[in-house]
């Protein structure tokens, strides 16, 4: 404790001791969101594996079928950044009921699907709970734990966070080894009822309701930019980035983006206050949390494909073997969280991309004959790597904001992590597609192939991240 009160000497004495909104039990407050969030998480990589299996019980080709992800994080990218204002409209607990019923609903529906359009909608209202639940996740963390506990909060973050994108694959290939693909639906309902009936009993309301005058045209902006650069991002590894519509969606989202982020630097009340970007170490920290969900999400497009395509391993072998890289991950994730308020969180987060950087050298020279257990070291050391680095640049970020800005950096935070993860999964595809065309004796080193370019722009991120990390250094928060 004595080392967590020298980090965070800048802060004042009053406010090193006790929470922004001191709770009784936080943990069991926090309970039912952690869980939503896991499980809106683990929905992000899950249908991956089974996309194969719902393009021929649906009969759509990849092109549709692809929408099941597209469309989950178009709405996860349209609702993210209008959080901050509903939670100045509504009370915590009834935003986060709503979220995690959304939830229930939408799996209903999607596991009940007897058509695609169905599915679609059912995947889409899945979408609207995650994009609800991700910032508050944060924002509450920030409140209702005291500054040198922060840590250990945002360990257990990132466990949901790193580890259910992790783990998705592996659920699925058991799931679809032995049942229908309606049951990756069904499995997530049970979970929810829990984190429901957490959420009624035990969370608090933290947040400030101030009723703010509603910028429509505003709304307008976020929901076109945010929703139309996503819908750009994830089409492109379909259509491929030179698709004409793909440009001028994506030249026009970020004009709208532009737009709107002008805008809510100079409106009195704004969506979201882009100013905090003006504080160094929120924006340090926010960036490598981007860059670090960047490379979990790009390399856990690219890994199971490898496992089936490269290594012709079954789909349900595949979750088995991918299941050791998601326990460590889970260990590494607690563990950071609770060491990132007693170590340096500049050390911890060098360290996890510099190991995170061994990981995919050694996926670059894996090859179609590689072992099996080479394969799964790779990704071993990868899964110690990635969860090391994003819990203390997390808590570095968001300690660097006060109480009243708290809920805009965690929004801000959570809308470009989703928006640099659909990129950098479809700059990943565009990669793979590219390398499979390069002249290879077998379809299987055509694949390696094409993975091993995608792994190439997974390692130029984390590269990039390393360098960055070497500036984190802890100032003021911000007032």
């Amino acid at each position: 404790m004595e080392k967590s009160l020298e980090n965070q000497r800048t802060l004042p004495q009053e406010h090193q001791r006790q929470a922004a909104k001191p709770v009784t039990h936080p943990f069991i407050a926090m309970l039912g969101m952690l869980i939503g969030g896991f499980v809106g998480m683990l929905s992000e990589t899950s249908l991956n594996i089974a996309l194969p299996s719902l393009m021929s019980a649906l009969h759509v080709n990849i092109g549709t079928i692809q929408w099941l992800v597209t469309g989950y994080m178009l709405v996860i990218g349209i609702v993210l950044p209008l959080s901050s204002l509903l939670s100045r409209l509504f009370s915590t607990r009834q935003i986060i009921i709503f979220a995690i019923t959304a939830f229930i609903v939408g799996a209903a529906i999607s596991a009940l699907a007897s058509s695609f359009p169905v599915l679609l909608i059912g995947r889409m209202i899945q979408g609207i709970g995650t994009g609800l639940i991700l910032p508050l996740m944060f924002t509450v963390a920030t409140l209702i734990f005291p500054p040198y506990k922060l840590g250990a909060a945002m360990g257990l973050i990132g466990l949901v966070i790193m580890f259910a994108p992790a783990i998705g694959p592996t659920l699925s290939g058991l799931i679809l080894g032995v049942l229908s693909w309606q049951w990756i639906f069904w499995m997530f309902v049970p979970f929810l009822l829990i984190a429901l009936l957490l959420a009624i009993k035990y969370l608090p309301n933290v947040g400030n309701i101030t009723k703010p005058k509603i910028d429509s045209f505003s709304i307008l902006l976020s929901t076109l930019g945010f929703g139309g650069l996503v819908t750009g991002v994830s089409l492109a590894s379909d259509q491929g980035w030179g698709s004409p519509f793909v440009i001028i969606t994506l030249i026009v989202a970020l004009l709208l983006l532009a737009w709107y982020i002008k805008r809510q630097l100079s409106v009195s009340e704004p969506i979201l206050n882009f100013h905090i970007f003006a504080n160094r170490q929120y924006r340090t920290g926010a960036i490598l949390v981007m860059m670090d969900f960047g490379i979990i999400l790009s390399s856990m497009y690219l890994l199971p494909m490898f496992w089936q395509n490269g290594l012709a391993i079954p789909v349900a072998l595949t979750g088995i073997v991918m299941l050791p890289g998601g326990i460590v991950n889970a260990a590494v994730s607690a563990i950071a969280g609770r060491y990132s308020d007693l170590i340096s969180k500049r050390l911890l987060s060098t360290t996890g991309f510099a190991i995170t950087i061994i990981g995919i050298i050694l996926f670059l020279f894996a090859k179609s004959t590689s072992p099996v257990w080479y394969v799964i070291l790779a990704h071993i050391i990868m899964m110690i790597g990635v969860p090391l680095s994003m819990s203390p640049a997390q808590t570095f970020g968001l300690s660097a904001l006060d109480q009243q800005t708290s809920s805009d950096g965690s929004t801000i935070m959570n809308t470009f992590q989703q928006i640099i993860g659909a990129i950098a999964t479809a700059i990943a595809t565009a990669l793979l597609g590219f390398g499979q065309q390069l002249s290879a004796p077998t379809r299987q080193v055509a694949f390696t192939n094409g993975v091993h370019l995608g792994f190439i722009f997974t390692l130029i991120i984390a590269i990039a991240a390393l360098l960055l990390s070497f500036t984190m250094k802890e100032k003021k928060p911000l007032h």
